[in-house]
């Protein structure tokens, strides 16, 4: 039998702005609980919002981004429902008319290029945050209440986990070159939501949505898809469906879990907010706000194929951070190489980060220092693997190439003499060797130039070292 999966996302971003959604309490994350508060964002009797206008430049600036249609007039909405860090009882949002619409963003898949549609895009404030202490009372925050936020509901066109983890890590990238969010899943400023269902394609059953709610993280997001896809696939095989409910993942029982059963949009009761006027976007606005976009992603990625030659593949790694990318240019500006720094910045720097789980704009170097480590090595000064040697401990200590060499004698030998002296005697010392590479063993010559680099500790430059071992060897 065949399943088809049918995913729909909802993501919320909280944005870069100093202050919240509707009063001038900060909007920092990590303050010490409940300082960032005031009568607006506790929701105290008579306190009336006031809607930032930066909010509405980030969400504009976002919706450009994702190829969106922007309003020019939109209101905000009650959506009325009880939870506990939900301090006025209703949360102000966007429903009927949002700010952003029809938008979408294109993935790469194995099948080829795919649009994902986006529906919509909406501002609307944060709740606080509920912490559950270790006798299991539940503690409130409201530092995070009135944060603002942008909602991005999309279509549901990704058919499965993959397709959708693609969307999100394309998602996210975008996001950060625009600068409107940090995205740091782990402080809560990327939030996903996940609708899911199956349909048998031979009988046309489907089972019903189930939505997943409170992933941190994209790791999880996938799990909890992959769970999900085998579940409501088990039970289409047996005529079975699963119930219109909410579930969370479970990261230590490895399962999605019944959070409740899932709300219509009848039970929010939505109507339009009474204490704030519509908002109203002209197009001199909305052309200024497109006209100050940075460079996106994918315009990026073909500017560095075509300006610097360089294949597909290192193109969309280099492009994939916004940092990554400045420091990549910034690099090539000295170096004049961009395949070699490339080269070097994805099979060495790329790979300790990785490792040591941080960002490129955490380094403890600079681009200039790279640039200059680099020609150092086309200079002759010190070889490859020195360099990649000096690079590790740029990357550990942040200190300069030239105090690492300086300080470790790592400069590269390049006096005919002293190396003739160096490969007279490796001769001497591996008779039958040489006699090998005589009788047509070539193999040999590379066990030769080993001894040489192991002898002077790899500082021996390595293209005299093969030329004059290969003129010692035809005499």
């Amino acid at each position: 039998m065949a399943y088809k999966t049918i995913i729909g996302l909802e993501i919320h971003v909280e944005l870069l702005t100093k202050t919240k959604i509707f009063c001038g309490c900060l909007a920092e994350f990590g303050r010490e609980v409940n300082t960032n508060c005031c009568p607006v964002c506790l929701g105290l009797p008579g306190a009336l919002p006031v809607l930032n206008k930066k909010v509405v430049e980030y969400c504009i600036r976002a919706g450009l981004a994702l190829n969106c249609k922007i309003s020019n007039r939109s209101r905000m909405d009650r959506k009325n429902y009880f939870y506990p860090d939900l301090v006025k009882g209703y949360q102000i949002t966007q429903y009927n008319n949002p700010l952003c619409k029809d938008g979408y963003i294109k993935i790469n898949t194995k099948h080829g290029e795919k649009k994902i549609r986006i529906k919509r895009i909406h501002i609307e404030e944060d709740t606080g945050k509920s912490i559950y202490d270790e006798n299991g009372n539940i503690l409130l925050d409201y530092n995070r209440s009135g944060v603002p936020l942008i909602e991005i509901v999309t279509y549901p066109d990704m058919n499965s986990p993959e397709e959708a983890r693609m969307f999100l890590e394309k998602l996210k990238v975008i996001l950060k070159y625009i600068e409107i969010s940090d995205c740091k899943m782990e402080e809560g400023s990327l939030r996903c939501d996940i609708n899911i269902n199956v349909i048998d394609e031979k009988t046309k059953l489907k089972s019903t949505i189930t939505e997943i709610k409170n992933l941190n993280s994209f790791k999880a997001a996938v799990k909890a898809m992959e769970f999900e896809e085998k579940r409501h696939i088990e039970l289409l095989k047996h005529r079975e469906n699963t119930l219109k409910e909410t579930r969370k993942w479970d990261e230590n029982k490895n399962e999605t879990v019944v959070m409740r059963g899932k709300e219509t949009v009848e039970d929010y009761r939505y109507f339009p907010e009474p204490d704030l006027v519509e908002i109203e976007v002209d197009e001199n606005w909305i052309r200024d706000i497109k006209e100050n976009l940075p460079e996106l992603p994918d315009n990026r990625k073909e500017r560095f194929m075509r300006e610097y030659n360089l294949p597909e593949y290192d193109a969309n790694v280099l492009t994939s951070s916004k940092e990554l990318a400045n420091f990549f240019e910034e690099t090539v500006k000295i170096n004049k190489n961009p395949k070699q720094v490339s080269n070097w910045i994805m099979g060495n720097i790329l790979r300790w980060i990785n490792a040591s789980d941080m960002d490129i704009s955490k380094i403890k170097f600079t681009h200039k220092d790279f640039a200059n480590l680099l020609e150092l090595i086309n200079n002759g000064k010190i070889s490859n693997n020195i360099g990649k040697k000096v690079l590790k401990i740029m990357f550990e200590e942040g200190k300069n190439p030239e105090a690492i060499i300086e300080e470790r004698g790592l400069l590269q030998i390049s006096d005919v003499s002293e190396l003739e002296c160096i490969i007279d005697r490796i001769i001497e010392e591996n008779k039958q060797s040489v006699e090998e590479y005589k009788n047509g063993k070539e193999k040999v010559l590379g066990f030769l130039i080993g001894q040489v680099m192991k002898i002077t500790n790899g500082k021996a430059n390595p293209q005299l070292v093969n030329r004059i071992i290969l003129e010692k060897l035809k005499q």
